[in-house]
């Protein structure tokens, strides 16, 4: 059975650094680490753009190097109404020079033909850097399912445009395990693993604050994990479970630990991943 290999995301440890983040990841043990480097502007990040803190970029270089912790991925290239994709050029520059392989992607423009058009023109500006552009669905978003996600890989055929699998955003957007029998294991190049309270939340307020600041270890939620992903082939999987009462009662550290900890003791258990 293939290595199951994991990353921690950035969301999981959101307000620290580029490099606090690296330093945690390298120190409990983790495969990869998740950057982001396309802020979103919440109060919760702190930005730090390393192509202009080269020092910073230089200590994170020196980690890779020397404790074999990789990058797996840059985030966020949100497409929305009058976006200007190249500002995010310099994000996949940095990520590439420090060996990402994939870009995050969600379209929030209610515009269906628009969001298709940014999403080819924004896989064509990431291959110039080798990268994939993995679109997840967001339910509050304007791709809100996976359905409509694999639509779009159908509709631009581009190769390096992937679906990375949410596990939290799949079961909140109600999708069916059996559409993704029909999804070539190519587009799948990582997935966000976490868990969550089984319940669909009944307004958005109640799924943003869930999704931002309440999710659950694997196994200790409603979500039913494995389901998803032994329909997928296995591919990295990046831990992506911001948990403020964790997060203070642990350190971020503690809890990015943990959330190893239990990822792996969950996937071990159940995820055999598609042949």
């Amino acid at each position: 059975m293939k290595k199951k290999e994991f990353s921690l995301a950035h969301l999981t440890a959101i307000s620290t650094t580029p490099l606090e983040l690296v330093r945690i990841a390298a120190n409990t043990g983790y495969d990869y680490v998740s950057l982001r480097q396309i802020y979103m502007g919440t109060s919760t990040e702190v930005p730090v753009d390393l192509n202009k803190d080269r020092k910073m970029y230089q200590e994170i270089k020196a980690i890779f190097r020397d404790t074999g912790l990789k990058l797996l991925d840059i985030e966020l290239a949100k497409i929305y109404d009058g976006v200007d994709l190249k500002k995010y050029e310099s994000a996949f520059e940095i990520g590439k020079s420090l060996g990402a392989k994939h870009v995050l992607s969600s379209i929030w423009t209610n515009n269906k033909d628009y969001g298709i058009e940014k999403f080819i023109e924004l896989c064509d500006l990431a291959n110039k850097y080798g990268l994939t552009v993995d679109l997840e669905a967001v339910p509050i978003a304007g791709v809100k399912s996976f359905e409509k996600v694999a639509e779009i890989l159908r509709i631009i055929d581009k190769k390096n445009a992937g679906l990375m699998m949410d596990i939290h955003h799949f079961h909140r957007a109600q999708d069916k395990i059996d559409f993704l029998k029909n999804c070539p294991k190519e587009w799948f190049n990582y997935a966000q693993i976490c868990d969550a309270c089984g319940k669909i939340p009944e307004n958005e307020d109640e799924m943003i604050f869930i999704m931002r600041e309440k999710r659950d270890y694997l196994g200790e939620g409603g979500i039913n994990i494995a389901e998803i992903l032994n329909e997928m082939p296995i591919v990295p999987y990046s831990i992506e479970l911001p948990n403020t009462l964790y997060s203070k009662e642990f350190g971020y550290e503690g809890h990015a630990k943990k959330c190893l900890e239990t990822a792996k003791a969950y996937c071990e258990k159940f995820v055999n991943g598609r042949k």
